[in-house]
């Protein structure tokens, strides 16, 4: 069975789980402490310290670069769920390089700022220490005191995926492509600590995150994309 090794809240955790989830495979989860990677450390041979990670039996596949996306290709291929479809490979990498830097900053930061009610007591003194290394002393508060400015930043950098919806059902074509997974997961993340809705002025992506959110690969599906 497929074990996903992961963060729960992780905006990279939570688009490999919702493409496990539409493929329809058996999987489990393993939740590591943040501050604990010792469980990646070992499985990657030393070579990897972040999540997530996929063990697959004796295969374990994790991400080579910021934008690799290789274990979202190794689940395509092994389930043959055709998310990384040829016509659209270039396209796609501009896609999922816009998400990953214009959708994931304010969602992260948004969801950090309520960190204390999601990440464990005793791992929260290493949680804020990490934030505060990496982005400076009092970040998480001072997340917190913008609330306003990143909600509206947001929202003007989803205004491109709410026109793209505009002829088609997901953001590229008519079944779901990886973007839409990429995308989900960031919104996932905006999502999870229960604080916020997705902005009111974006009716389709509003449509749109119903749809990603119960997407299911189907017999029909699979036999229409795969003769």
């Amino acid at each position: 069975m497929i074990e996903l090794i992961q963060f729960p809240w992780s905006p990279f955790c939570l688009v490999q789980r919702r493409i496990l989830e539409y493929s329809g495979v058996a999987f489990k989860t393993t939740n590591i402490a943040p501050s604990d990677r010792s469980r990646v450390w070992r499985l990657t041979r030393q070579r990897y310290y972040n999540v997530p990670i996929i063990k697959d039996g004796g295969t374990v596949v994790f991400e080579t670069d910021e934008y690799s996306q290789i274990i979202a290709k190794y689940l395509d291929g092994k389930f043959q769920l055709n998310l990384f479809p040829k016509p659209w490979q270039g396209i796609d990498r501009m896609v999922w390089r816009n998400i990953e830097d214009q959708i994931e900053g304010p969602c992260f930061r948004l969801n950090d700022s309520y960190f204390e009610e999601f990440v464990p007591p005793a791992e929260q003194l290493a949680y804020r220490r990490h934030k505060e290394r990496k982005f400076g002393r009092g970040c998480l508060e001072q997340w917190r005191a913008e609330q306003t400015s990143w909600l509206e930043q947001l929202t003007r950098n989803l205004l491109p995926f709410e026109l793209m919806l505009a002829t088609r059902p997901f953001l590229l074509r008519e079944e779901p492509h990886f973007v839409d997974f990429d995308l989900w997961g960031m919104l996932a993340n905006f999502l999870y600590s229960g604080h916020y809705e997705l902005p009111a002025a974006h009716t389709r992506l509003r449509d749109w995150h119903g749809r990603m959110s119960k997407a299911a690969r189907t017999v029909a599906n699979s036999e229409k994309l795969h003769p």
